[in-house]
């Protein structure tokens, strides 16, 4: 509910609204394997679609995702944990890039 103080110079009120608990954050980390990097998986799957009959497929590269929630924090402080994690754990960044979502945009 907003709070309605007046304004010492004008005496008009100003509308300040008081931040909720939001709740956890969803945020989406996605890996791939970089442009060169060879992807046997990918070849793999590309020929089992075309074996099932899917002749309009040219290319598959496959990747992962990860589906984290974080505790209440704001976005900047979400967006550097989440690249320390890509960092140090989710993606072998010599051979992969990764692409972070928080709360369904983009954040990379």
């Amino acid at each position: 509910m907003p709070v309605l103080p007046a304004d010492p110079v004008t005496r008009e009120p100003e509308i300040v609204f008081e931040t909720e608990d939001v709740g956890p954050m969803q945020a989406r980390v996605f890996v791939t394997l970089k442009n060169g990097v060879l992807d046997p998986q990918g070849k793999a799957i590309e020929q089992a679609l075309k074996g099932l009959g899917h002749d309009g497929v040219e290319k598959v590269r496959q990747g992962k995702m990860f589906e984290i929630e974080l505790a209440d924090m704001d976005a900047d402080s979400a967006r550097e944990r989440l690249k320390m994690m890509c960092e140090r754990l989710l993606a072998n960044t010599v051979i992969e890039n990764y692409r972070i979502e928080i709360g369904g945009q983009d954040a990379s």
